[in-house]
């Protein structure tokens, strides 16, 4: 086997395996609100979110082409593939940290951070590969504030729109009505979350294969890329994240099946305009849990456990740089190898 053949091999099982730790770290941001409210039962609603997740990946090509080409530019050859293997095992480590300490930090962030955190590492050592930070800030950080604070604006507006249209209804009957709404917003916010999160994977296959020259495209992507990608986020999905589900579902606020068909619904949409119309990679984890908080402060601003929400955004501000240490670190150690 050939040097390339070999990197990008170990390139493209790097990715799969970030994808099905993607899939269990983020499986929160899909049903945690599902099962918190007892809408569906734990293994119905992992179920779900899996072919949720699949069907969703098949809509990403916009997301997985701006991952692939608008966010570094690196020459080919087995030198930058040793860059994006250290972005991605970068990014699995960032995954692994914070799921052990059950905080819902960005999968998105932590594969960004990583792939820049390599690519400066390999810069230092003489790569003629550049950081496109237009396309960072364009692409990256924008959407970063963006959306949470679309999806805390959003998931407001509508919770207290419910209030106001149900204020006379029996709390039985809503209660029992938003629960079966709520199993369409997670099958939405769970098609969503295929969009984003299995394109983001699917981008970085294809940035492989381009710079380690089996394909003349950045942004083409092979059939074979989005059902790989689609399949080992379900499967990751279907493992389950519980220690992150446990902080969505129960640690923020305590959410009411009405509170959970808000913040799915908003968040879902943010997810669809961002995918299908911009093509820009935001985080389910930051969409979804804005807008959770969002709907909790229509109660009282007290409902939101702030301390909570603290850590939280504190690990959001620290996913992209952290994962991007951590990469370049991992770059330190393999470079030689490839």
């Amino acid at each position: 086997m050939d040097a390339a053949l070999f990197a990008v091999i170990a390139v493209i099982a790097a990715a799969m395996i970030f994808d099905y730790t993607n899939g269990f770290h983020d499986a929160a941001n899909a049903i945690a609100t599902s099962i918190s409210t007892r809408a569906l039962t734990p293994r119905v609603a992992l179920g779900i979110a899996a072919i949720g997740n699949f069907i969703g990946a098949h809509f990403g090509a916009k997301v997985a082409k701006t991952v692939g080409s608008g966010l570094v530019t690196l020459p080919q050859g087995t030198a930058s593939l040793g860059i994006v293997f250290a972005g991605v095992v970068g990014a699995i480590g960032w995954n692994l940290l914070t799921w052990y300490f059950g905080i819902p930090s960005s999968s998105s962030h932590a594969l960004f951070g990583g792939l820049v955190g390599a690519t400066l590492a390999g810069v230092a050592f003489g790569i003629d590969a550049t950081v496109l930070w237009s396309g960072i800030w364009k692409n990256i950080i924008i959407p970063m504030v963006a959306s949470p604070v679309a999806g805390f604006i959003l998931g407001a507006i509508m919770m207290t729109a419910i209030m106001w249209i149900f204020r006379r209804g029996h709390p039985g009957k809503l209660n029992r009505g938003f629960r079966i709404a709520q199993t369409i917003s997670a099958v939405a916010m769970s098609i969503g979350h295929g969009m984003q999160d299995a394109a983001k994977t699917m981008g970085i296959i294809v940035l492989a294969l381009y710079v380690g020259g089996y394909q003349s495209s950045a942004t083409h992507i092979p059939e074979w890329v989005f059902y790989s990608s689609a399949t080992m986020l379900a499967l990751g999905t279907y493992a389950g994240g519980w220690r992150i589900i446990r902080t969505l579902g129960r640690k923020i606020i305590d959410l009411g099946p009405a509170e959970g068909f808000a913040a799915e619904t908003v968040a879902s949409a943010v997810l669809y305009y961002n995918a299908l119309v911009l093509g820009a990679p935001i985080s389910t984890t930051h969409t979804i849990t804005s807008a959770i908080m969002g709907v909790g402060a229509t109660k009282k601003l007290s409902a939101v456990r702030w301390g909570v929400a603290g850590n939280i955004v504190t690990a959001w501000v620290l996913t992209f740089p952290g994962a991007a240490v951590l990469a370049s670190v991992i770059y330190l150690l393999t470079h030689w190898v490839f």
